[in-house]
């Protein structure tokens, strides 16, 4: 059996290891390219949304798998970054390039804000105060009529991206994988970090944390704000799709939809959230016949998942492959 052996710790950080992985990883990059060429619109309309809800599990697991802040408000993050790029395109004319990083880093000044009553709660409390968090911003949006348009919405002007033959939607699936790529590997890169050393060191205690050297002021208040800065960026790409926003959209039961996402797919896990995020996308279309019962389904989803593998369903495929590296030991 061939084994993977590596001399220097340069080979140790390697993302991509072996030319089978970099093989996999063109042929998958190169799909990616070509879909939207020769899938139907409504199954490219589906790989934008899958996008735009990994870029927000990706950040949620971050907060709640690598750092051990567990949030239920995450809805106000998305709505935040969606309500200030609409905003910004449609009452100022700021265009969309600068318009989404500066959804993002509205969207993270919120976080760290919430950020900082994390330095002294934990567990139920900390969760209660996301929740009204979430249900604050959803009101807000909701009575602020000059602001967000109230229950009426607001309407987000087009992106215009690339070449001429491009159709709108084939412009926002590009912008849309393309952020979730990126996206990707930055939090790849920052869980192998220091930083990402850090939060796991706040999850696993932060009593040992803060006496080895953490500082939990700066690292718990920087988790919230990189969740909330990918939450934000999710929202601007999640209002371009829908080309109209409004509050309704961003209740405590999409932030219990972007929970069950890192739960199922697997908490402190990149794969595992991007994995949620395609599953979760693509079963309510699905369901439609159910969909009254989506909330309780996700919800019973997610103990299920808690009792019988903590890990996601990314846990389990490491188990599966862990069985066939071994067989027959």
């Amino acid at each position: 059996m061939q084994r993977d052996l590596r001399e220097r710790y340069e080979q140790d950080l390697a993302l991509v290891r072996g030319a089978a992985a970099w093989l996999a990883l063109a042929a998958a990059l190169i799909g990616l390219a070509v879909f939207p060429w020769y899938a139907p619109s409504y199954l490219v309309f589906t790989a934008i949304l899958v996008s735009v809800n990994a870029i927000v599990a990706l950040g949620l697991n971050l907060l709640t798998g690598y750092t051990g802040q567990i949030s239920l408000g995450h809805a106000g993050f998305v709505a935040i970054g969606a309500y200030t790029s609409g905003l910004l395109m449609s009452k100022l004319g700021v265009t969309w390039w600068l318009a989404w990083p500066a959804a993002g880093i509205v969207a993270a000044a919120f976080g760290f804000l919430v950020g900082l009553p994390a330095l002294r709660l934990t567990g139920p409390y900390l969760v209660i105060a996301t929740l009204g968090f979430g249900i604050a911003v959803h009101q807000v949006l909701t009575n602020w009529e000059a602001l967000s348009g109230g229950r009426m919405g607001l309407p987000v002007p087009q992106v215009t991206f690339g070449p001429a033959g491009l159709t709108a939607e084939q412009r926002l699936y590009y912008l849309a994988v393309g952020g979730a790529v990126l996206l990707t590997w930055v939090a790849f890169n920052l869980t192998r970090s220091h930083v990402g050393r850090a939060f796991v060191a706040i999850r696993d205690s932060d009593i040992a944390a803060e006496v080895v050297g953490v500082n939990l002021t700066r690292y718990k208040t920087l988790a919230f704000a990189v969740s909330a800065f990918y939450a934000g960026i999710a929202g601007a790409l999640f209002g371009q799709a829908l080309r109209h926003i409004e509050p309704q959209s961003f209740t405590l039961v999409e932030s219990i939809f972007y929970f069950a996402m890192i739960v199922i797919g697997g908490l402190a896990s990149i794969p595992g959230a991007l994995i949620g995020a395609v599953v979760l996308t693509v079963l309510p279309q699905q369901l439609t016949l159910l969909r009254e019962w989506v909330p309780l389904i996700f919800g019973s989803a997610i103990i299920l998942m808690m009792v019988v593998e903590p890990k996601g369903l990314y846990g389990r495929w490491l188990r599966v492959k862990l069985y066939f590296r071994t067989w027959p030991l």
